[in-house]
C-alpha cells in the first residue's frame, strides 16, 4: 500500500467541500462533547472523598488552638456576677445565629 502525498491532497480537499455545508453541526458537536466531558470530570472531581492517609496527615499538621484555663474561669466568673451578661451568654446558646 503505497500513499501519496499527491493523493492525499485532492482527497482531503473533496472531503473538506463535501463538509463545509456541514461546518455549524460539527461545530455544534464538537462544543457540546466538549461541555458534557468538563461536566463529566467536574462531577468526578467533586464527588471524590480525600484517603484516610490525606486526612491524618492534615490532622497531624494543624496546631490545635490551646484556651488558657485561668480565661475560662474568668469569663465564667463574670458571668455569674452580671445577670445582664448572663442572659446575653443563655440567648447566644438557645440561637447562635440570631443578630
Amino acid at each position: 500500500m503505497n500513499i501519496e502525498v499527491k493523493q492525499i491532497l485532492p482527497k482531503f480537499l473533496a472531503l473538506t467541500e463535501k463538509l463545509k455545508k456541514y461546518t455549524v453541526v460539527i461545530f455544534i458537536v464538537v462544543v457540546a462533547l466538549v461541555f458534557g466531558f468538563l461536566v463529566l470530570r467536574i462531577k468526578n472531581y467533586s464527588s471524590t472523598e480525600p484517603t484516610e492517609e490525606a486526612v491524618t496527615e492534615k490532622l497531624t499538621t494543624v496546631q490545635r488552638p490551646k484556651i488558657d484555663k485561668n480565661a475560662i474561669s474568668k469569663i465564667q466568673q463574670l458571668e455569674d456576677q452580671n445577670v445582664e451578661v448572663q442572659s446575653l451568654f443563655e440567648q447566644a446558646r438557645d440561637n447562635p445565629f440570631s443578630e
